[in-house]
């Protein structure tokens, strides 16, 4: 399902608009060849198609300062790019110029004692989380994208990830940001403080807005202290209310130790085995559903284990638990870590997938899939639910592969109709259609259907006050 721009094409960008940026970010901050600037005009899913007159390059924050105000004079679109990871067309461009983030790409300044990070807005996540490694702390958010996304981008769009349940959402994770705001002042809120309650909180404005109110540009990040004992635990449940109980309990006597938590439907074991390589079934028979969960401590020597193994025993005393692989290396506890990380490739053979970001309070998981699930099927014969993700944040991915045998263009053709039906699920229970992949273009529809009339004015309001003329990555959220 590609979903190319059917709107009338934007006027030309003017020749002497191109030229200015040219001298601001140089030719090689310049990219106009067609074949050059295709790659961004394409999403993750290839479900949205773009257009551009040029791709810019800025190298520090004062480029991207100058290129805007520039674009802000003329009325020129500005659409932010970082590693073009995103899931709803967040950075696909409806005319006007790219600018990408890539070359803002400075680790600037790292403070061990007061556990910070100043970073701009291009650096790779993974990188982040090694400089941080090296200098014996932990930054905390991660990813399957992690190798290609930027950090900017993951602030852009409060992205989550494994390890919400015990460090937060993105927004949890910055003290201070760098925003390049829509008509080319540069606001500088760089502060490290974990206190200041000087006004209004303005980096919450642009943490989560997708690139339609600034461009964060830098940020200073926390960190925390680097786990030295770890346990991983691949646990068969009965059932998703076991899931839920088991989670209770663990929480209960691990407390903050207990960083990961997700859920595994057995079809999502199925498509690894059958696709992945080198991927095998930790279990000797088959189950409904699985857990795999994480302890972590900056102790060394800390007896995760043995409280694991308590919890694990009295679970299985009570039904809770079937079966239970606990990992005895670095190795086989990255072994399981791959099955999960794995299943949204393994669902690409299987044809087209419909995929739905939701979260409800993780009381009401079992009552979503299940409703869910059954609302699918007798909407569309022989769809196959996939359920799995962040169960200890109420965070599931509820993806649906294509019934065996259908064309997957007409399948594809039913994903609007589908999507709302499980968003109306989650309406009902209290959730959310979007989970942690943003709204983007995908879910502007949405947004308008489950938002209250006072959020969708508050928002609308927000957006023509700090970008009276629209600009700043425009088409998307609202």
């Amino acid at each position: 399902m590609t979903r190319p721009d059917d709107r009338p094409a934007a006027r030309p960008i003017p020749e002497v608009l191109l030229q200015q940026i040219r001298e601001v970010v140089g030719s090689k901050g310049l990219v106009e060849d067609a074949a050059a600037i295709e790659p961004y005009l394409h999403e993750e899913r290839g479900l949205f198609v773009g257009h551009c007159a040029a791709v810019v390059r800025p190298a520090c924050t004062g480029e991207v300062a100058r290129v805007v105000a520039l674009c802000a004079k003329a009325g020129v679109p500005v659409v932010p790019h970082g590693g073009n990871t995103g899931l709803v067309g967040g950075g696909v461009p409806r005319g006007g110029v790219v600018l990408s983030t890539a070359r803002l790409d400075r680790i600037r300044h790292i403070d061990p004692a007061n556990r910070t990070m100043t970073v701009e807005a291009g650096v790779i996540l993974a990188d982040v989380q090694r400089a941080a490694d090296e200098t014996g702390a932990l930054f905390p958010l991660s990813l399957g994208a992690e190798g290609s996304c930027r950090i900017g981008g993951n602030l852009a769009t409060n992205a989550g990830g494994m390890n919400v349940v015990r460090y937060g959402n993105a927004r949890d994770l910055v003290l201070g940001l760098e925003v390049v705001l829509p008509d080319g002042r540069i606001w500088d809120g760089l502060r490290s403080l974990r206190k200041n309650n000087t006004g209004y909180e303005l980096k919450q404005l642009f943490l989560g807005s997708e690139g339609t109110l600034g461009i964060i540009t830098a940020a200073v990040l926390k960190l925390f202290a680097k786990p030295r004992t770890s346990e991983t635990a691949l646990v068969a449940v009965p059932t998703l209310d076991a899931a839920v109980e088991l989670f209770r309990r663990l929480n209960d006597a691990a407390g903050d130790a207990l960083s990961g938590f997700e859920l595994i439907a057995r079809i999502a074991l199925d498509f690894c085995l059958r696709h992945i390589p080198g991927c095998t079934d930790p279990f000797g028979e088959p189950h409904p559903w699985y857990v795999l969960l994480k302890l972590t401590s900056p102790r060394p020597n800390d007896p995760l284990r043995d409280a694991l193994e308590e919890v694990l025993g009295a679970a299985w005393d009570a039904g809770v638990v079937l079966d239970a692989v606990v990992a005895q290396s670095e190795t086989q506890a990255a072994e399981l870590w791959r099955i999960r990380e794995s299943i949204p490739e393994a669902q690409k053979p299987e044809g087209g997938s419909i995929k739905n970001d939701v979260s409800v309070p993780l009381s009401r998981v079992p009552d979503f899939i299940d409703r869910a699930t059954r609302a699918v099927e007798d909407a569309l014969p022989g769809i196959r639910a996939v359920p799995f993700g962040h169960l200890g944040d109420g965070n599931i991915h509820f993806n649906l592969s294509q019934p065996v045998g259908m064309d997957r263009a007409a399948y594809l053709a039913e994903w609007e109709r589908i999507e709302r039906i499980v968003s109306d699920i989650a309406a009902e229970l209290d959730g959310s259609f979007s989970a942690e992949h943003g709204i983007g273009e995908l879910k502007r529809s949405s947004l308008l259907r489950y938002k209250s009339d006072v959020e969708i004015d508050l928002m609308r309001r927000l957006k023509r006050a700090l970008d009276p003329q629209g600009i700043m990555n425009p088409g998307k959220v609202l």
